[in-house]
């Protein structure tokens, strides 16, 4: 009796074997260990989306009488690069009593290993019995628990149905719009891909939107009123809170805008008797924030370090895969297993054997501290992104590893430290019938925030009774004065890599239809933890988006393509449905083929729309790509060449014929 386990890629494959029975005979393409047992592996997707000349020679020349392509019958075919490795594991799975699916655990990495499982044609008796290996760590501690828990791999169909779903519906989507806004580019004598994706539009359509509004900013003045109250050897200054009578002189974010208004009501409180109505002194406690997600990690090395979420996400790869020092990184929680509570000392270890900087932080920890992170209802497939109980020598890490690291490690450690306490106080004041408020705060103790490794001295050292002074309720004191503060609005901020992230992980409060935000608030957002770094990398190599200095910016013919399609295209509505959908697919209450159903008729409608208008101004008059040579993706001399949205490969649009290149793991 042979198993046979089927990994996502090499290093897991190497970290199951790892811990399988010795001795190990290292073949192409898999390893055979003492008891028989075989492991093999795939190399991301083996398997790929065809082009859509495979479904009819006609499609390999770009036609707008050609659209839509949706195809009958939904093929695969062997990545040119993993030929090799197919042929491996289609021959070890033939001879295999029992299989063991081992792919990454998410949405993705069960599809990744499924699909090769059906092409290879898998008997259906092995199929039945197929386990499922669910390991987020590749210590040999974890991977060992992991193989000690294996599940029956038909719990986990649903989850393969919705990735099938997500990558027929993004090729399909993708392909088209690419094609017919490429086609109607072409017409204006834009010469380049102008590439549509559900998850990439919405995300230009975001900066877009927001290059436009501080291009269009008309700063206005407005006014903040301050009554001036002596006490002791100090003056109170009391905030004006205007009434509802005030409301036509205000804006819609309350801002005062008429400083008559303001002067008018100095006149009325000057000298006159100020009453406290309201007095709260209370203690506030400010918990550790929780561990990283990828998001919540490239978030925070963005800002800290300037790194983009690519070289984030590359680095973590590194630190999971080659160093094997922090866990699974392609993580959307920020919980941990309780399970993983009894390790915190000799993960602590490693953390200060790893990265000697944090060993006076390792030291003040308190391991007996527990917070809210270790939460076993809030943690699924994945979990937190933490460090691991392995120790390597700080000189084998680069500079940026050595970064990301700390960033983990530090955000583990403070699970470990008490919460920050802060001293509030407020008081309200009644002044000739206006409402004042004067409030403070003041941290009392650092806590965990003594690992920011930032200056805290000033919040620290400031006494909150020069600000608020106890006071009783029916204290009166006098207003002596008022003081008006002239200010003029600002603009919105340009996007950063940092905010951008932020943007799409919290994309609800950027949605149109108000019924909507709720399904984006519960799911992943805009992308996913996995293709987000990828999609913002798309967009920079398509000249769709660019960078000016840390700010982020559309190109002209960024602008011009979501000024061209319409609205439902570049919010982020259809991804809100789309994902309501298909995690209700995931947790059987949605099927299939309504999805794809709907979604085709959404596509003939789409194409109908181009093929009966003119060419958009927007469109008209753009500057092409600059021509140059280099990395994957880019522009050449013979004329504009991109990845095609939605399936990854390479279109020229000059030519309209396609080439084939690697896919990547999804392509939104």
């Amino acid at each position: 009796m042979t198993r046979l386990y089927i990994a996502e890629k090499p290093s897991l494959g190497r970290a199951i074997a790892a811990v399988l029975p010795r001795p190990h005979k290292n073949n192409t393409g898999y390893i055979e260990v003492g008891n028989g047992d075989i492991v093999t592996w795939c190399i991301g997707h083996l398997l790929e989306q065809v082009e859509p000349d495979a479904y009819d020679a006609k499609y390999k020349k770009w036609n707008m009488a050609d659209l839509p392509i949706v195809p009958q019958q939904w093929q695969l075919s062997p990545r040119k690069s993993a030929k090799q490795q197919l042929a491996v594991v289609k021959k070890l799975c033939k001879q295999a009593t029992d299989v063991v699916h081992a792919g990454d655990p998410d949405r993705e990495g069960q599809l990744l290993v499924d699909e090769v499982i059906d092409y290879v044609k898998l008997s259906q008796a092995k199929k039945s019995a197929m386990q499922r290996l669910l390991i987020s760590d590749l210590n040999p501690a974890a991977v060992k628990r992991a193989l000690g828990q294996l599940r029956s791999n038909r719990d986990f169909i649903p989850l393969s149905v919705s990735a099938l779903a997500r990558s027929r519906a993004d090729w399909l989507y993708g392909m088209n719009m690419t094609r017919a806004y490429t086609l109607l580019g072409q017409k204006g004598g834009y010469r380049g891909v102008l590439s549509v994706g559900r998850v990439q539009t919405p995300i230009l359509g975001l900066v877009t939107r927001r290059d436009d509004e501080i291009a269009n900013f008309i700063p206005k003045p407005f006014y903040e009123l301050f009554a001036l109250i002596p006490y002791q050897d100090m003056v109170i200054r009391a905030k004006w809170q205007p009434s509802e009578a005030c409301l036509p002189w205000q804006d819609e974010d309350g801002r005062v805008l008429n400083r008559k208004l303001c002067e008018n009501v100095i006149n009325r409180i000057k000298g006159q008797p100020a009453e406290v109505t309201t007095a709260e002194r209370k203690e506030t406690r400010q918990a550790p924030p929780l561990p990283y997600s990828l998001s919540a990690l490239q978030i925070d090395a963005a800002k800290r370090y300037g790194m983009s979420a690519a070289d984030v996400l590359a680095t973590c790869q590194s630190l999971y895969e080659k160093h094997k020092v922090i866990t699974y990184p392609r993580s959307d929680s920020r919980y941990l297993p309780v399970d993983h509570y009894r390790q915190a000392g000799e993960v602590s270890q490693a953390i200060a054997n790893t990265d000697p900087k944090l060993a006076s932080a390792v030291t003040g920890a308190n391991l007996s501290l527990k917070s809210k992170a270790w939460n076993d209802k809030k943690v699924d497939a994945h979990h937190a992104i933490i460090p691991t109980p392995k120790a390597v020598n700080p000189a084998s890490l680069s500079a940026n590893e050595q970064k990301i690291y700390q960033q983990i490690a530090r955000q583990y450690l403070m699970q470990f430290y008490p919460a920050a306490v802060y001293s509030e106080a407020k008081l309200e004041f009644t002044i000739a019938g206006g409402l004042f408020i004067a409030r403070g705060r003041q941290l009392m103790s650092l806590g965990w925030r003594q690992l920011l490794g930032r200056d805290d001295s000033k919040e620290a050292d400031s006494d909150l009774a020069d600000k608020v002074p106890p006071l009783d309720k029916g204290t009166v004191l006098l207003c002596q004065d008022g003081e008006i503060k002239d200010k003029m609005t600002e603009p919105p901020k340009a996007f950063t890599e940092a905010t951008l992230l932020q943007a799409m992980t919290g994309i609800a409060r950027f949605v149109s239809d108000q019924s909507l935000k709720k399904i984006l608030r519960d799911t992943d957002g805009l992308g996913t933890e996995a293709t987000r770094a990828g999609i913002l990398d798309i967009l920079f190599k398509r000249q769709l988006l660019l960078r000016q200095g840390k700010s982020i910016h559309a190109t002209d013919a960024g602008r011009g393509l979501i000024y061209a399609l319409p609205d439902e295209a570049t919010y982020p509505d259809m991804t809100a449905h789309w994902e309501h959908q298909l995690q209700d697919m995931a947790d059987k209450k949605c099927a299939y083929q309504p999805f794809m159903a709907a979604l085709e008729a959404q596509v003939h409608r789409l194409m109908t729309q181009v093929q009966t208008s003119e060419v958009p101004r927007s469109l008209l008059s753009l500057t092409s790509p600059e021509p140059f040579k280099g990395k994957k993706g880019r522009y050449s001399k013979k004329g504009g060449s991109a990845k095609s949205s939605g399936t990854g490969r390479k279109t020229a649009a000059k030519t309209g014929t396609t080439k084939r290149t690697r896919k990547p793991r999804s392509a939104d």
